[in-house]
């Protein structure tokens, strides 16, 4: 009987272990509340309390709430509604128990007078006079600025220029009704530059202090459309928010270089890399990317070898479009040689323009964004000369 006796005991024990293991799981009790609204709370609003995110969510759980840091519970359940009837900072205290065991969350609230203004928030605007041609620019509520690099070196044939902004909320208001007193004052400006990501976890993605101060300088941005935020606090603690959208626009010109003949029955390529995006998600969206070939008809030194079978010396200079995995989007090899004269092009040159849409080329479901390649292609046996090769991207 004594062997017997011992299994019973080891069978037993084992038992006891898992029963255990499963009561501390279960036991787990941890208390967490949400309120609304979370801020620009005034006197006598009606504040609703949820501890319906408390653990275990099981519907086992009491709810005790102290509003007003004196010990005593004021309200139970795990919904609820407080009011405050005077201005102040405030700590609430949420209790939950499953009967054995307990656990708090306190929170800080500020109460404002119900009298007190909210501010006005402007994150402010900005456009050039002209743009990288010299051209008029149309502005509006939002920032838009140029990378001009009209002069580029074909040691460097790829784009990679970044600019800065000076972003400028001087035109916000401490209160936002002009007619009536304020004494207020704006005590911190803050400025979201990722609307997508909530980075002090307080459930709002759109008021991160990513940078602050009334004028800053954002710095080494890349050509894209960003869309940022604004949040201006007055000395009565409301608060407002404002967005604007920033537009960077890209022009890179290269001028007056050659490129080599096919004399192996291989085209002559010149490869020159450009960034674009198209996300959706974020609003970085391009809207066009472009490239403008201008090249003479006709190179002053250009002799005609082949004689008696066409004039070899009609140069006829091609663009192709490769996005970031190499496939082939677009080219310009299809337009005959006599109707080459896009844009303000001479009768002494071809001017020959390659465009991409965002809402097309750049699209998910097509050729995507990322590293593109705009290609110069020669395939005459000439050397021929080119007065320049021009990129645009633009976001607005």
């Amino acid at each position: 009987m004594k062997p017997i006796f011992m299994v019973l005991m080891f069978v037993s024990a084992g038992l006891a272990g898992c029963l255990s293991s499963e009561e501390s799981t279960s036991s787990q009790v941890e208390a967490i509340f949400d309120f609304d609204p979370d801020k620009n709370i005034r006197t006598d609003m009606e504040i609703q309390f949820d501890g319906g995110a408390s653990l275990p969510a099981n519907g086992g759980l009491t709810y005790k709430w102290d509003f007003d840091s004196d010990g005593a519970y004021d309200e139970t359940g795990r919904t609820t509604t407080w009011s405050y009837s005077n201005a102040g900072t405030y700590d609430v205290k949420l209790t939950v128990s499953d009967g054995t065991d307990s656990s708090s969350q306190s929170r800080t609230l500020r109460v404002i007078d119900a009298d007190a203004q909210e501010p006005l928030a402007d994150a402010g605007s900005y456009s050039p006079n002209s743009d990288c041609d010299g051209d008029s620019v149309n502005s509006g509520q939002y920032y838009i600025v140029y990378i001009c690099e009209m002069d580029k070196s074909t040691s460097s044939k790829s784009v990679l220029a970044t600019t800065s902004v000076t972003l400028d909320a001087s035109d916000s208001e401490a209160c936002e009704d002009d007619d009536e007193p304020c004494d207020d004052y704006i005590s911190e400006y803050s400025w979201d530059l990722d609307l997508n990501r909530d980075e002090d976890g307080d459930g709002d993605s759109e008021n991160d202090a990513d940078m602050s101060g009334e004028t800053v300088e954002w710095k080494e941005l890349e050509p894209g459309e960003y869309k940022i935020a604004l949040t201006v606090t007055n000395g009565a603690g409301l608060s407002a928010k404002d967005q604007v959208i920033v537009y960077i626009n890209y022009v890179g010109r290269w001028t007056e270089f050659s490129i080599g003949g096919n004399t192996s029955n291989n085209p002559v390529d010149i490869d020159f890399s450009f960034p674009v995006t198209q996300n959706l998600d974020s609003g970085n969206t391009i809207k066009r990317a472009a490239g403008e070939l201008v090249y003479p008809k006709e190179d002053s030194d250009c002799t005609d070898v082949v004689p008696g079978d066409g004039n070899n010396c009609r140069a006829k200079i091609d663009l192709y479009g490769f996005n970031s995995t190499d496939e082939q989007a677009a080219n310009t090899s299809a337009t005959p040689v006599e109707q080459r004269s896009y844009g303000e092009c001479d009768e002494d040159t071809d001017c020959v323009w390659l465009q991409f849409t965002g809402s097309y080329h750049f699209a998910e479901s097509q050729w995507k964004d990322g590293e593109w390649t705009m290609t110069v292609r020669n395939e005459m046996v000439n050397d021929l000369e080119i007065e320049s090769l021009t990129i645009r991207l633009l976001y607005k």
